[in-house]
């Protein structure tokens, strides 16, 4: 059979998802066109519906080894990578000469969102100013516009390109979120009576509305109407819970689980990797808004420490050991694979898909911080790695989780039983980490580090065999962009102002506290 049919059996064959004859199919196309980029793709799509994962990746990797001068086809594999984790081919592929000569606005945002989910958001600025030069105009373009500009620091251009999202689909929920969050604002400088007026017309209980409620809460907050913001904030909470419906035994169980795997000796590290001296991570972890980040822009001060920012690598790394496709950070064919994992491997595969990002840093951050789940796996993976754990007061992390709008991250937030609950769990494999791996996870209190972030930071940078410098807490002089909700925030020196935030609504939060101090 020619490449043509084999090609035409191997559409066919999708098309009734026959994936074994699919597989043969593109088989034969590749044995003689092995630089047949889209059937490397699809190839890889067959295996990875089967299961083997590690088979879809190497399929991948040749892919990504093709010379490309299409960068409509380019991006097409590149999107493959992202989704079995493979970060460093990606990177690779994406300093390819015909991205940065693509002249194709879609495209060029497309590559743009491929740039951002590997954490290089100047570069992911640069193609999408390029594309809205080229005349590139729709909401979700200026919206993504908007946050790529947050990210990067430049406000005032931010609120621009979301205004102009808003004017294009006043009812685009994100866009106003967002667009809260860049500034504080007053009674003569604010959307509160814009943001009514779309929540009578937007779907109820769809993300745009609930994002509405967020937005009006935040302006609200702003303006001192505490009552009206309280109102809001607890719709629009109401609106996701009613959308999400988080599973708080299965969230509890996989807590109960890693602490069981941690209590059996698992993660035991059983000695130093037979690496080089080369630069190391330092993992910050911890609940979301529980100040990973004002400890990481300190940290991205220091000329020996590069900020990586949150990074899916290491999760992907068990899986590629586990030889298991997955998109969440644990499931539970993933837990039960964990004891039989080849953690050498693991940390060998981590650090050659992170150490791209370096530039003669002897040091790099990886601030995920759901990676607390995965402390035990990091510390047998990595002996060599620092893990900070960074802790808040209970209810003021769970109100800055209850405050943020994840969107379909972090379902617990948005309810008060699950987030009690999720803390309490959370909490609980803390406290086993540390029994189980005595010495591997430093823990900063947020409330100490705020009050003296000097001191805080000298006794990370001691952890890390590294000597304080000069200027080093203060966040003013890290210019790096930053994808967190703390993006605007964290640009600020170092305060004390939200330590005790939650108490301004202390009446409405009294069932949380009580939810809180019955689970410890």
């Amino acid at each position: 059979m020619d490449t043509g049919a084999s090609w035409q059996s191997a559409q066919a064959a999708l098309a009734r998802r026959d994936m074994p004859e699919a597989r043969r199919h593109l088989l034969a196309v590749l044995a003689q066109q092995p630089a047949h980029a889209y059937a490397r793709v699809m190839l890889a799509g067959t295996v990875l519906a089967q299961g083997r994962l590690r088979e879809a990746v190497q399929q991948l990797q040749q892919a990504a080894a093709i010379d490309y001068r299409d960068p409509a086809l380019l991006l097409r594999v590149a999107q493959a990578l992202l989704r079995v984790g493979d970060s460093e081919s990606v990177a690779r592929l994406m300093r390819n000469a015909c991205v940065t000569q693509c002249n194709d606005s879609p495209t060029l945002a497309a590559l743009a969102h491929v740039l951002q989910s590997l954490g290089l958001h100047a570069d992911a600025l640069r193609l999408m100013q390029r594309a809205a030069a080229l005349g590139f105009d729709n909401p979700d373009f200026h919206y993504f516009l908007g946050v790529q500009l947050q990210f990067n620091g430049e406000l005032d251009a931010a609120e621009q390109a979301l205004a102009r999202c808003l004017q294009l689909q006043p009812a685009h929920g994100r866009a106003a979120l967002t667009r809260a969050r860049l500034r504080r604002w007053h009674a003569d400088d604010n959307h509160v009576d814009g943001l009514r007026r779309q929540l009578q017309v937007v779907a109820a209980d769809s993300e745009d509305a609930a994002a509405m409620w967020f937005a009006l809460y935040k302006e609200l907050e702003d303006l001192g109407d505490f009552s009206q913001a309280w109102e809001a904030l607890r719709q629009g909470n109401a609106s996701m819970w009613r959308r999400l419906r988080h599973d708080r035994l299965a969230d509890r169980s996989q807590h109960e689980a890693m602490a069981r795997l941690a209590a059996a000796g698992t993660f035991h590290t059983a000695g130093a990797m037979d690496e080089d001296d080369g630069a190391q991570p330092i993992f910050i972890i911890g609940m979301p808004r529980s100040g990973t980040t004002v400890l990481e822009r300190m940290l991205g001060n220091h000329s020996q420490i590069a900020s990586a920012g949150e990074l899916g690598d290491f999760a992907q790394q068990l899986r590629w050991a586990a030889n298991q496709a997955g998109r969440a950070l644990l499931d539970p064919a993933l837990l039960q694979a964990l004891p039989t994992l080849d953690y050498a491997a693991v940390g060998k595969g981590y650090l050659r898909q992170t150490r791209w990002r370096l530039n003669g840093q002897r040091r790099f951050i990886d601030k995920l911080p759901p990676n607390y789940l995965l402390a035990g796996p990091i510390a047998r993976a990595l002996p060599q790695a620092v893990i900070v754990y960074v802790r808040r007061d209970p209810m003021a992390v769970c109100f800055s989780n209850y405050r943020a709008m994840f969107g379909d991250s972090y379902g617990y937030s948005y309810d008060f039983d699950a987030l009690a609950a999720h803390h309490a769990a959370h909490t609980q494999l803390m406290q086993a980490w540390q029994q189980h791996l005595p010495g591997r996870v430093l823990e900063i209190d947020y409330e100490a580090m705020v009050a003296d972030p000097d001191a805080a930071l000298a006794q990370v940078l001691e952890c890390c065999g590294l000597a304080p410098e000069q200027g080093g807490s203060d966040l003013t002089r890290n210019a790096a962009a930053t994808a967190t909700l703390s993006s605007v925030q964290v640009r600020e020196p170092v305060h004390a102002r939200n330590v005790d935030e939650w108490r301004r609504y202390a009446e409405q939060l009294a069932p949380l506290r009580e939810r809180l101090q019955a689970g410890g």
